[in-house]
């Protein structure tokens, strides 16, 4: 199975971005790529105005232009977007919270994920104009469960071993990753642990670090760091983005997954193992 992360930096405006995309998803596919993941926030970036003024449900024209594109390409496509979610009255503000939604689309399935660990750390309160999801998801991509994760969800283990506790032999991971001192060592452990802890492929598409070539490494909100990479079972990382835009294809075989968790049960012992 051929799989193609498009690293890339996305701005303010959710149809802008659609056209920017596009051409992107299509070259992937042309490259023979079936599954196609775009970065966290591929509606708006981060830090480019209120979440709430573009949110839309499955059926906008964002979400529909994507699986217009897929049905053309004959692909499925990943991409992070927003859902309106709730209103909160906070020191007499009203706040209109969104979804982060990872919007999975092609191949007869046309659904969303909404991130379940919001990023509040490093200063940062994600849940302040995020409302959290509940639910994890998964989705058949020819034959192969693929499950889903984004950005900050990385950190929780226990989110991955129950994706693979349902099947899943690939996890996919939108993100947008805050870049600083020792951010990317820690992305690239996280995705290694994540893989050899639930005995999964990471496919993790990441937005690009703006202003890269005079800016990497240096502290950023959660605006893209890059690095872009594919993880196999074992940890080892197949292929990996720089900070600027890349577009990654990655040939895996699903069943290696199999392999390594009858290698390391992993699941078996932690369904027979009582902590203490």
């Amino acid at each position: 199975m051929k799989i193609g992360l498009v690293q890339t930096a996305t701005g303010s405006d959710k149809m802008e971005n659609f056209a920017h995309l596009a051409p992107l998803v299509h070259d992937a596919a042309r490259q023979g790529a079936t599954l196609i993941v775009l970065p966290e926030a591929s509606s708006q970036a981060f830090e480019q105005g209120r979440l709430d003024t573009q949110a839309e449900e499955l059926d906008g024209p964002f979400a529909t232009g994507m699986r217009e594109l897929a049905d053309e390409l004959g692909v499925t496509i990943v991409a992070g977007m927003f859902r309106p979610a709730d209103t909160l009255e906070r020191d007499g503000k009203t706040i209109n919270r969104v979804y982060n939604t990872v919007l999975i689309t092609g191949g007869g399935v046309h659904t969303g994920y909404d991130k379940i660990h919001t990023y509040d750390a490093f200063n940062y309160r994600e849940s302040d104009t995020v409302r959290p999801g509940s639910e994890l998801v998964t989705f058949d991509h020819q034959g192969v469960t693929v499950g889903v994760a984004t950005c900050f969800d990385i950190r929780f283990p226990e989110q991955f071993q129950a994706l693979a506790d349902r099947g899943a032999q690939v996890v996919v991971v939108p993100t947008s990753w805050a870049d600083g001192p020792g951010k990317v060592e820690q992305w690239r452990t996280l995705t290694a642990a994540r893989a050899l802890d639930a005995g999964v492929f990471i496919a993790a598409a990441g937005q690009s670090r703006p202003d890269f070539e005079v800016k990497a490494g240096e502290p950023s909100g959660p605006t893209g760091a890059g690095h872009s990479a594919v993880v196999d079972p074992a940890g080892v990382r197949i292929d990996e983005a720089s900070y600027g835009p890349e577009t990654l294809i990655v040939d895996i075989d699903p069943t290696e997954a199999d392999t390594q968790r009858t290698t390391l049960p992993l699941g078996a012992i932690r369904a027979t193992t009582t902590m203490r």
